[in-house]
């Protein structure tokens, strides 16, 4: 069943995965938490066609999804070698899959990027054809995005390595069930959450930068308090909120360090005029017609 703007598309829908890619003109989307090898070699073979399009990866390294598989930080990795134009970003928590050509076409499906997925499961999702709606999912896409973090080809090569010697822990593990192997496998899975935590912490991703885009984001329709700001945050940011760490200046215990660092985010903001407080609520400041877009935001 379809419509001149929409079409429902079920499962199998490798031909509708592949007659997307080959619609590619200058720019793509894809947004997934799995991803797996076989449709990103696809995708590249369908590319190498063509002029290279800019491909916009957006996905979840969970060290669980690396573990079974779900998503190949290799294949990844490899992708990007091989498309130079492409960037990866890394968002704790995405659970949308949805994949946008050049804001002409948007497919929105149940479906991962993944072999299984694409032949086997039953999935189900529309594509959209009609340019405003296109738009403005790219944008609330990118919109997600923009919570998220830059991965370099390096570091998923480096976080691939790792994922690969926990699965060999973890195959280790279930076999003997030793306790200094299972001592190993946990100090190796540490390691694999401290390289996902220094991607998030890198120079010019500080945690009050990811959180004055985030500010951004939720205020981009509602007006909220600064309680509603924190919590939201925290929602959003787990990794970033820790509620052991407090401020402490000279003895004096100033209250949770990352609740801090989310005021100064507001406090930036709002001497940058992006953002204004009135009547114990925080607003965008609209200084243009796009305000439902996060704003780039730059540390001085």
């Amino acid at each position: 069943m379809e419509s001149r703007m929409l079409t429902l598309l079920t499962s199998p829908w490798t031909g509708d995965f592949e007659r997307f890619a080959q619609s590619i003109r200058q720019e793509a989307l894809l947004v997934a938490p799995y991803v797996a090898r076989q449709p990103l070699e696809k995708l590249s073979e369908i590319l190498s066609l063509k002029e290279p399009p800019r491909i916009s990866i957006l996905t979840n390294l969970a060290v669980d999804s690396m573990l079974q598989g779900s998503v190949d930080v290799k294949a990844i990795a490899t992708f990007c070698r091989r498309n130079p134009s492409a960037n990866v970003r890394h968002l704790p928590g995405l659970h949308a899959k949805v994949y946008v050509a050049d804001d002409r076409l948007a497919i929105i499906t149940s479906g991962n990027l993944t072999n299984s997925s694409l032949n086997r499961n039953y999935e189900y999702g529309v594509q959209i054809t009609d340019a405003y709606t296109v738009k403005q999912i790219s944008q609330d896409l990118r919109g997600y995005g923009s919570l998220g973090s830059e991965v370099s080809i390096d570091e998923l090569e480096q976080v691939a390595g790792i994922a690969d010697e926990l699965r060999a822990k973890q195959y280790d593990t279930l076999q003997t069930a030793r306790q200094d192997i299972r001592s190993q496998f946990e100090e190796q899975l540490e390691i694999a959450q401290e390289s996902l935590r220094h991607i998030r912490a890198r120079p010019g991703e500080t945690a009050h930068a990811i959180f004055a885009r985030t500010i951004l984001y939720l205020l981009r329709n509602v007006s909220l308090t600064t309680q509603q700001i924190h919590s939201s945050i925290e929602s959003i940011h787990p990794d970033l909120c820790d509620d052991s760490i407090d401020r402490v200046i000279n003895g004096v215990n100033f209250g949770l360090k990352w609740k801090h660092t989310a005021r100064s985010a507001q406090v930036f903001l709002r001497r940058k005029g992006l953002i204004h407080l009135d009547g114990g609520k925080w607003s965008l400041v609209q200084a243009d017609s796009d305000s439902s877009q996060p704003k780039d935001v730059v540390l001085a």
